[in-house]
C-alpha cells in the first residue's frame, strides 16, 4: 500500500481518495460477499471498453476485426507510434486507440449510443440506478488531446467512420461511467456464464464470442502490464485508471477490486 499515484492527467480523477480500498465478489449462484469499500462508486474508466466490445460484437461479428488486432501491444495504452506504424489498425481494442476504433462503430450502430451503453450496462448489473458522472466526463473531454490525435490520426487512413468529436464525446461518456465493486462485479458475470445474462436470462454473446472476449482480456486486458497479470493471477480482467480492476473465473463468479 501507498505505492503509485493517481491518474492525474484527467484532474477529476486527482481528487479521488487514494485510501480507498474495497473488494466485491458475486458468484453464479446468488453469492454475494464484499469488503471495505465495495459499497462506494468510482469512475470505471477503461473497464467499460469491455462493455462497448460487447456491444459491438453482438452487433457486427467477426467484421469488427477488419478494423482492430486482437494482440497484445507491449506499448503504453495511448501510443502514437505504434498506431502511425501500423496504419492506423490497433493493435488490440483494449489500448485507446482500439476502443476508439470500438466506440466509432457504437456510433454508427446506436441513434442514442451513450444511452445504449448505459442501458446496457445496467441491463447486465440488474441495476436502473448507473450513470454518468458528468463532472469526471466533463475533465476527460478537456484534457483529451492524446485521444484525439489518435482519432484523428485514424480517420486520416480511414479507420474512423464518424465525426471525431461526436466519437470523443461519448468515449469520454463511456469511460465516465459509475459504478460501485458490486455492480461491476455483477455485470461481469454474464462473461463468466458464458454470455448468458444471469439475471434476464438473454444470451447476451454466444458462448464462442464470450470466450473469445475472455481471451482478450487475458492477454490484453492490462495493457503492457498484461503478462504479469496473467502470470500471477490468472484471470481474463480489465483494469482502468479509475482505480478499479474487474475479472472473473468462468463458471463460478466475477471479483471487482
Amino acid at each position: 500500500m501507498g505505492t503509485g499515484e493517481g491518474a492525474d492527467y484527467i484532474p477529476a480523477l486527482s481528487e479521488v481518495d487514494p485510501c480507498r480500498y474495497g473488494i466485491a465478489v458475486e458468484t453464479l449462484d446468488g453469492c454475494s460477499c464484499s469488503v471495505g469499500d465495495a459499497g462506494k462508486c468510482f469512475s470505471i474508466q477503461s473497464i467499460s471498453k469491455v462493455f462497448s466490445l460487447a456491444m459491438v460484437i453482438r452487433r457486427m461479428g467477426d467484421r469488427i476485426w477488419e478494423a482492430v488486432g486482437r494482440e497484445p501491444s507491449g506499448n503504453p495504452f495511448n501510443s502514437l507510434v505504434q498506431l502511425e506504424y501500423e496504419r492506423s489498425v490497433p493493435r488490440n481494442p483494449f489500448i485507446n486507440a482500439g476502443a476508439l476504433v470500438v466506440t466509432d462503430r457504437l456510433v454508427s450502430l446506436y441513434d442514442q449510443p451513450k444511452n445504449a451503453i448505459q442501458d446496457f450496462v445496467r441491463e447486465l448489473c440488474g441495476n436502473n440506478d448507473i450513470h454518468y458522472d458528468r463532472t469526471i466526463a466533463r475533465s476527460e473531454r478537456e484534457h483529451a488531446e492524446r485521444n484525439l490525435a489518435l482519432c484523428h490520426l485514424m480517420k486520416s487512413f480511414g479507420n474512423i467512420e464518424n465525426d471525431v468529436e461526436a466519437v470523443i464525446d461519448v468515449y469520454c461518456h463511456q469511460c465516465a461511467l459509475s459504478m460501485n465493486c458490486h455492480d461491476l462485479s455483477r455485470a461481469f458475470l454474464f462473461l463468466a456464464d458464458r454470455g448468458l445474462n444471469p439475471y434476464t436470462r438473454e444470451q447476451v454473446l454466444t458462448t464462442s464470442q464470450a470466450k473469445r472476449l475472455g481471451a482478450l482480456m487475458l492477454t490484453c486486458g492490462f495493457y503492457d502490464e498484461s503478462g504479469d497479470f496473467a502470470f500471477r493471477a490468472g484471470l481474463p480482467g480489465k483494469s482502468g485508471v479509475g482505480g478499479g480492476v474487474a475479472a472473473y473465473i468462468p463458471g463460478r463468479l466475477a471479483i471487482t477490486v
